[in-house]
């Protein structure tokens, strides 16, 4: 990949911060009647309430393959246009089941960018670049690819030496959700815990030094030509051992934030939509994973919503050949999701559908993840969220408190 270099201009309190890169010829093309190919696993709110409504609203088709057609079929995530099956996480079949002329092969799982750049690349459709997909994915290539500018400890979790820097975070070498994340202090923990986790699942684990600090997130959203950094949140996690994201909260992305996208350009990170996560301590800022994709849980409606932009369809305008759009600084607000997060296993009895209030000047929108009569099991992780409470307001006070009383209002019951 030809070397990138940063733009003559960082505006953090704008939110926004370019990377600046080769021009790419196959972005210059003209877009004719477009066909997007949306590679998909599990379903998702994200694709169903907001990729393909996006698409339809560009006057896009869209084919959805995946491995999962009945999902899709029938049911809350139910698509009415082409349902196609394939192994989506083989690009060969991929490209066995795309038509001859695709305009776009696009996705938005943690899985299949891999799979879906790689068939991008058989057609010639503007791309994430597979190798940078596969190192964001793979927890132990990422570490292996920045040790020559940010070396963090990183092995085998069956394989770590005695002389380990402990604490160690253990955790499924391309895992999500924070599933199976813990945070370790010595061997016999360590060992305790791999046991645990191989009586669930046989993937391999990693285990790395934890690096302390505040944790954040930059969400990125790049063309090909320029990296555009879009804003941050600052995230609140669950006590240790456990890794629950509890909160995030808008706030200017940090001084640091030129580190964490000089780790992205190493690892060949610039196109499409890029969901980093990484701590700052006494000003080093180092990344904690990279998720190829946009925000989850659902934060990205949440940062479409704050930043006043349509930002579903300029992720799916960039993988068209599209250029991105001049910059639109939004109005100072601020923002919060707050999941609602399970604190028993049973059967949820009481919670709210779908909301969308207002509270004075503060605008808050509830999403269910689970509904009444769905069996929940507590698990320490992101899975344990019930729904997200998303609230943008003009300052964290009014936010806060229109929380409060959001929460107040409204009952969720496990029995």
């Amino acid at each position: 990949m030809p070397p990138r270099h940063y733009g003559d201009h960082c505006e953090l309190g704008k939110a926004y911060l370019t990377l600046r890169g080769p021009a790419r010829p196959e972005l210059e093309r003209p877009i004719v009647a477009a066909s997007v190919h949306l590679v998909a696993g599990k379903a998702t709110d994200s694709v169903t309430y907001g990729f393909l409504p996006a698409a339809a609203r560009l006057g896009l088709g869209v084919t959805l393959l995946t491995d999962r057609p009945a999902a899709y079929r029938s049911g809350p995530h139910a698509y009415g246009g082409p349902v196609v099956e394939c192994d989506v996480s083989d690009f060969r079949d991929i490209i066995a089941h795309v038509g001859d002329a695709p305009s776009a092969i696009f996705s938005n799982s943690d899985f299949l960018q891999a799979p879906a750049a790689l068939a991008a690349a058989y057609f010639g459709l503007p791309a994430k670049d597979w190798r940078a997909a596969t190192r964001a994915k793979n927890k132990a290539l990422m570490r292996r690819h920045l040790a020559s500018i940010d070396p963090v400890f990183s092995a085998d979790a069956r394989e770590v030496p005695v002389d380990a820097p402990y604490p160690l975070v253990l955790k499924p070498r391309e895992g999500v959700a924070s599933e199976d994340v813990f945070l370790v202090r010595d061997g016999v923990e360590l060992a305790t815990r791999v046991g645990e986790i191989a009586a669930r699942r046989d993937d391999p684990l990693v285990a790395e030094e934890y690096l302390p600090g505040h944790l954040h997130t930059l969400e990125t959203l790049g063309d090909g030509r320029e990296l555009r950094v879009l804003g941050s949140f600052r995230t609140t996690l669950s006590p240790p051992p456990f890794f629950v994201e509890e909160r995030l909260e808008w706030t200017e992305p940090p001084p640091e934030t030129p580190q964490v996208l000089r780790q992205l350009e190493e690892l060949g990170i610039g196109f499409g939509a890029c969901h980093t996560e990484f701590v700052v301590h006494e000003g080093r800022a180092r990344i904690i994973e990279v998720n190829y994709r946009l925000i989850g849980d659902h934060c990205d409606f949440l940062l479409a919503d704050l930043l006043g932009i349509p930002l579903f369809e300029q992720i799916l305008q960039v993988h068209l050949g599209e250029p991105l759009p001049g910059r639109r600084v939004p109005r100072p607000r601020h923002a919060i999701a707050e999941p609602v997060i399970a604190d028993r296993s049973g059967t949820l009895t009481s919670a709210p559908g779908p909301l969308r209030v207002e509270d004075g000047p503060v605008q808050l929108s509830y999403r269910p993840q689970r509904t009444v009569g769905d069996s929940v099991a507590v698990t320490r992780t992101n899975r344990d969220y019930l729904g997200t409470v998303r609230a943008i307001g003009p300052g964290p006070d009014e936010v806060n408190a229109a929380l409060e009383r959001f929460r107040a209002s409204h009952d969720w019951t496990i029995t």
